[in-house]
């Protein structure tokens, strides 16, 4: 049975591990090996996540299969009323079993409560999770590449979400 937790500072080291697990696999046959280190140690050391949960307001949350946890997420508002789902992931042998779709109909639920209106995401351009989040409802509002330095670029769509459709 799935279910969700908030995730704070003492879950850093196990969101890092759940990362170390899945974004290899998810990004080698996108973005280079070295694009991967690269994020990985810009946005995921113990120092970023960090600041991302107590400096810029991002609501992390960890998910469970029984007491095994399988994904983690991210959120925060980014204007009022426009939410971003920062990061969703998920370990390969849990994907395709509902575990993405509870994550979101939960954020969903918690960014609604708070008054939102959207939900926003960036999605490599070719990840097939594009598909899964436009079958969930999110349309395509850009196509941009974000520079996010070394040389190295996130060439994206941002997705959005009208929540009250």
């Amino acid at each position: 049975m799935l279910s969700i937790l908030n995730a704070g500072i003492n879950d850093i080291p196990l969101i890092r591990r759940l990362t170390l697990s899945i974004w290899p696999q998810t990004y080698s046959n996108i973005i280079s090996r070295q694009q991967i280190e690269y994020m990985l140690d810009m946005m995921y050391s113990p120092a970023s996540l960090q600041k991302q949960m107590e400096e810029e307001g991002c609501t992390f949350i960890l998910v469970y299969d029984d007491k095994e946890a399988v994904g983690f997420a991210s959120y925060n508002e980014i204007k009022p009323g426009t939410w971003k789902l920062n990061k969703i992931y998920i370990l390969p042998s849990q994907q395709g079993k509902g575990t993405g779709r509870f994550i979101i109909n939960y954020i969903v639920t918690q960014v609604k409560n708070k008054g939102g209106s959207y939900l926003q995401l960036q999605v490599n351009r070719y990840n097939k999770a594009a598909l899964f989040y436009e079958k969930l409802g999110f349309k395509i509002i850009e196509t941009a590449d974000f520079d996010i330095g070394n040389g190295y670029f996130m060439n994206d769509y941002v997705m959005q979400l009208s929540l009250h459709e």
